[in-house]
């Protein structure tokens, strides 16, 4: 099983900005990775995946314009930085690994997750 762990989260200004890294325990080429987030009191959600080699990304239409994420295969890592954050961007964020070399939306075709980096955005 890949062990993920998330770091980057904290408290930012509405308006700022934010880098999130996920670090992958092992290799990930060929395999799609994805962020998710959860607000307090609400469903987990999709946020972006990228492709098995990270040539092919997807944002939900919440971040579209936003957002972006990469990948860098020398350190297996993915990252997602947001620009413009709003208060509804305030959430914990998950990074998945997927079994899939295409990312999805569906949290079930992802087969490990990290434990979540909580991010606040004060207004």
């Amino acid at each position: 099983q890949v062990q993920l762990q998330e770091s980057g989260g904290g408290v930012v200004q509405a308006g700022g900005s934010l880098t999130l890294s996920c670090a992958a325990s092992q290799r990930t080429y060929n395999y799609a990775m994805a962020w998710f987030r959860q607000a307090s009191g609400q469903e987990r959600e999709w946020v972006a995946h990228i492709s098995g080699s990270g040539q092919t990304t997807h944002y939900s239409s919440s971040v579209q314009g936003r957002a972006t994420i990469a990948r860098d295969f020398s350190k297996d890592t993915v990252t997602l930085v947001i620009d413009n954050l709003n208060p509804e961007d305030t959430a914990i964020y998950y990074c998945a690994l997927s079994g899939r070399y295409f990312g999805t939306t569906q949290q079930t075709d992802y087969t490990s997750w990290g434990q979540g980096t909580q991010v606040t955005v004060s207004s």
